[in-house]
């Protein structure tokens, strides 16, 4: 059966491949060479037209590529007051590569007075008949890269007072996306999804927190942060073990996660990872409240070999026996350019991939 509201069966995370005019144009306005009005004449552009190729694929949820970020979550944490830009010693670790070495961090109280975000989405909305999405990063981004490392002790002696402040300029913004039209947000949520990895949680224990306490905190943050919606506005959580490059940073199925996952947060519908056996099995499906949505991320952004439909049409059913298949809809497992840099495969390869998966849906629920 056909979804009447978000998340819908055939759904996609976000970000997408940038296109090299834009890739060009960003190098250009890093370098000095060309002003802040010609970048954005670029991205305004580019925009359109991606929108314009999502619409044809026939995909029912439109964003704007995160075309004007450079990475999923810095750019929006970047936009918060309190929030300083710097640079790190090193980048975070992924499998066979590190990132950039660009970080946030609250160097004062941390609080939402407006954003640029806002004009984002807004440009979006008033260019598509269909549900314009937007992204952002999910509370725990800013803490759960770093630790302690990402909050200022003069501005915060008590981590509490830090996760109350957050919790709340979180609240703010997304009452400002909601108040500009926004009735389908995303909070994308790699640090929880991290907390399924066996070392990673032993990391965290080295640096003095406890796995599970953090997977209370991230949960209660998202339910703060969606605390002043509107009735008709739907939130999802897309759950990844990350994605740079095409690589990752860790593995281990939901089970860690699963009652702070399920029965603490209230978002409306989950996006979770699934293309490989890095997120394990199923079986924790059967643990999803009966109101909620599950959209299985089966097709890879990280090759772009397309997948068989009959593959994933199984791997559907499969998933059935734990969640009803009217509570299923299907997406890739993250998107496609986490980074500007993107993804190892093209742009050809990702426009394939999302209208596969437009096809699957329909002869899946029609």
């Amino acid at each position: 059966m056909r979804r009447a509201k978000p998340p819908f069966r055939a759904d996609h995370v976000g970000s997408l491949l940038r296109p090299a005019a834009l890739k060009q144009a960003r190098a250009q306005r890093a370098n000095g060479e060309i002003t802040p009005d010609r970048l954005r004449a670029v991205e305004d552009r580019e925009i359109e037209n991606v929108i314009r190729r999502q619409e044809e694929v026939g995909l029912r949820a439109v964003t704007d590529g995160e075309f004007r970020r450079s990475w999923w979550h810095l750019d929006f944490l970047w936009g918060l007051d309190g929030i300083e830009r710097y640079v790190m010693d090193k980048g975070i670790s992924f499998a066979g590569m590190q990132t950039r070495a660009e970080g946030a961090r609250a160097a004062g109280k941390v609080a939402f007075t407006g954003h640029p975000m806002i004009e984002h989405f807004k440009f979006v909305k008033a260019r598509t008949g269909r549900t314009a999405k937007m992204t952002i990063p999910s509370p725990s981004a800013l803490y759960g890269r770093t630790g302690r490392d990402a909050v200022g002790e003069k501005a915060y002696p008590l981590l509490d007072d830090f996760f109350a402040d957050l919790g709340q300029a979180y609240r703010k913004a997304v009452r400002a996306f909601a108040d500009a039209g926004c009735r389908y947000l995303q909070l994308d949520e790699v640090f929880m999804a991290m907390l399924c990895d066996a070392k990673y949680r032993q990391t965290q224990q080295r640096r003095g927190d406890d796995p599970d306490q953090l997977a209370n905190a991230y949960a209660d943050l998202i339910n703060v942060a969606m605390s002043d919606i509107p009735s008709d506005m739907a939130i999802t959580m897309h759950l990844c073990r990350g994605n740079y490059r095409s690589t990752f940073m860790g593995a281990g199925g939901y089970e860690p996660v699963a009652e702070a996952l399920f029965n603490r947060i209230k978002v409306h519908g989950y996006f979770m990872e699934y293309d490989t056996e890095r997120a394990g099995g199923f079986e924790p499906l059967r643990l999803v409240p009966k109101d909620r949505i599950v959209v299985l991320g089966l097709v890879t952004t990280k090759t772009g070999q397309l997948e068989a439909k009959d593959a994933i049409k199984r791997r559907i059913d499969e998933a059935a026996k734990f969640v009803d298949i009217d509570r299923l809809c299907l997406s890739p497992q993250c998107g496609f350019a986490s980074s500007e840099e993107g993804n190892a495969l093209a742009e050809a390869e990702q426009w394939a991939k999302l209208a596969m998966i437009v096809e699957v849906a329909n002869e899946v629920w029609g």
